[in-house]
């Protein structure tokens, strides 16, 4: 049995507004072991940042309340504990790595002093040992003579070189867990795999578990281990990537799939869209929240919510029809196989499935 590091149980946060408490994330559960990755997917809105900085309390500080549930941590309730106690934890033990690496810095320091304020906190290490703790950490991070680049401000650097320096800072302590927000959004294409696959090889180096937020399901097909899917504040779906990939069960998990262009660019075919857009958390439908957007909507979906019922092991979909709709899409992929290979037998250009 795999080792829990982090278990959210029925998370919900909410933010005050001109409509009253409104709920940010409802009810979310969620489960990462040691050792691994959770990718947690969705479109912008969906409540994964929110659920990110809950976990290390930082939505206190963004207006942000904790209404219900408990985030455990190593068996610790965090959302029990005072913001004293979280000092101790948030960059010691648990490191978060944020969207813009721009913003994240502070523009009148140097990388260096940055990285060396927090080895200070956290390490109890005078200003020497602290130096030369942050110029190996961006050696390690792959940054080129370090010992130059610590002393340059966060303007002087390119994005990718500023993300590479706010990993160094998460990672400068040592943390058991990093929950890294979207850390490619800012980056380039090719700067963006660079990034991932050094999350991936530090991960493995600190033997670090790691929470993944991410929008984009190439990105979680390569480096997560488990997949929890959001829609307007609430976990719709979770499973292994090979049972995300490989047998969906929620509408919205297929159609986010559906959406991944194909490897020739799906020329000649238009690009599969979600009609619709994510419901305002002020405005939520009765009912299951995806179902003014969902193909296979009945009215049951219009009255009642859907529990997240485990549909086979270790795989959960909050779908009235998640069986149903299981198999209809496969049926509906095999056909559209079968229509591409008989357009592609006449030598029209087809993309992939």
């Amino acid at each position: 049995m795999a080792e829990t590091i982090l278990e959210i149980r029925n998370l919900t946060t909410g933010f005050l507004s001109d409509q009253g408490m409104v709920k940010a994330t409802d009810r979310v559960s969620l489960t990462l072991d040691k050792g691994q990755t959770l990718c947690v997917v969705g479109e912008s809105g969906s409540g994964k940042s929110v659920t990110a900085l809950s976990v290390v309390r930082l939505v206190d500080y963004a207006g942000g309340v904790i209404m219900d549930g408990q985030i455990l941590f190593n068996g610790e309730d965090l959302a029990q504990k005072r913001q004293s106690e979280m000092l101790r934890i948030r960059g010691s033990l648990i490191a978060m790595i944020f969207q813009d690496p721009m913003s994240a810095l502070n523009p009148v320091f140097t990388v260096g002093d940055q990285i060396a304020e927090v080895l200070q906190a956290h390490k109890h290490l005078n200003r020497k040992e602290a130096w030369h703790k942050s110029v190996e950490m961006l050696r390690l991070v792959g940054i080129p003579a370090p010992e130059i680049r610590a002393k340059q401000y966060p303007y002087e650097m390119s994005g990718g070189m500023c993300q590479r320096v706010v990993i160094a800072m998460a990672l400068s302590c040592n943390p058991q867990l990093l929950i890294a927000d979207e850390p490619t959004t800012a980056l380039d294409v090719t700067v963006q795999a660079q990034i991932l696959e050094l999350l991936l090889q530090l991960k493995r180096e600190f033997r670090m578990s790691m929470l993944l937020i991410t929008h984009d399901m190439g990105v979680a097909a390569e480096v997560a281990d488990r997949i929890a899917v959001m829609y307007a504040g609430t976990v719709v779906e979770e499973g292994t990537v090979e049972e995300i990939f490989g047998h969906p069960r929620h509408p919205y998990t297929m159609g986010l799939l559906r959406s991944i262009p194909g490897m020739d660019g799906n020329r000649g075919e238009e690009l599969y869209t979600i009609k619709g857009a994510i419901p305002p958390i002020s405005r939520l439908p009765s009912g299951c929240r995806f179902h003014s957007r969902c193909p296979y909507v009945m009215e049951t979906c219009r009255e009642k919510e859907p529990p997240l019922l485990e549909t086979a092991a270790g795989h959960k979909a909050a779908c009235w029809l998640s069986g149903t709709v299981g198999a209809t899409q496969s049926a509906t992929a095999a056909e559209d196989q079968q229509e591409r290979e008989a357009v592609n037998g006449t030598g029209t250009e087809v993309g992939l499935p």
